[in-house]
């Protein structure tokens, strides 16, 4: 996640978007969680898991069978509710393109838990199963916004109970692609802020660090 913050540091002509999966599973601490269960260290020490801390707030989020989006947006609305309401909007539109209705959570942010997907906040998306699908957190930096986002798939069943002690959320809608879903949400993306003249470049290597 270094190049997300990368990312926050430099982009300012405009939003940008990243989309990746993980090399194996990978559980994500918020910036400022600070609740860390000894048995997660006993699956990280097992191999089971890997352990990295977010840029962006909100609780633990378990990667694997999922896909990962980061937003930048050098100018979002400075109101934090209304942030999330439109950082959001293409990803529901996308979704409904494929078949899946989303809608956002109405649970209250709590602090303090363990799981991102134990409850639906405003910040998150939820299907017509009941299932948070998606889960988003935010990091601001000199005005600037980081949107973090899980996308829920085919959660993994049997680590989702190692971890969480809960069982896995339901797996996506068939109908929403497990390859390729990113051009979807792209196109989405692309409809909404069609003023922004899109591109695609590389990342540099040089100062991501570790």
């Amino acid at each position: 996640m270094a190049v997300d913050s990368y990312l926050l540091k430099t982009v300012s002509d405009g939003p940008a978007v990243r989309f990746y999966q993980w090399d194996g599973p990978w559980l994500s601490l918020g910036r400022n969680q600070r609740t860390i269960p000894q048995h997660w260290h006993e699956l990280a020490a097992a191999g089971e898991i890997s352990l990295v801390r977010r840029p962006s707030g909100g609780d633990a989020v378990l990667h694997q069978g999922g896909l990962t989006y980061a937003l930048i947006w050098p100018d979002a609305p400075r109101q934090r509710h209304q942030a999330y309401q439109q950082a959001c909007r293409w990803l529901i539109e996308g979704f409904a393109s494929l078949g899946c209705e989303l809608r956002f959570g109405n649970a209250p942010a709590v602090a303090g838990g363990e799981n991102c997907f134990a409850r639906s906040t405003a910040a998150d998306l939820v299907d017509g199963q009941g299932s948070k699908r998606i889960g988003s957190a935010q990091r601001w930096q000199r005005g600037r916004m980081l949107q973090h986002g899980e996308i829920l798939l085919d959660p993994p069943v049997d680590l989702w109970r190692k971890v969480f002690n809960e069982a896995a959320p339901l797996p996506a809608l068939a109908t929403v692609p497990r390859q390729g879903l990113e051009k979807h949400l792209i196109k989405a993306l692309i409809r909404q802020w069609e003023q922004i003249p899109w591109r695609h470049e590389a990342i540099p290597a040089a100062g991501l660090g570790s």
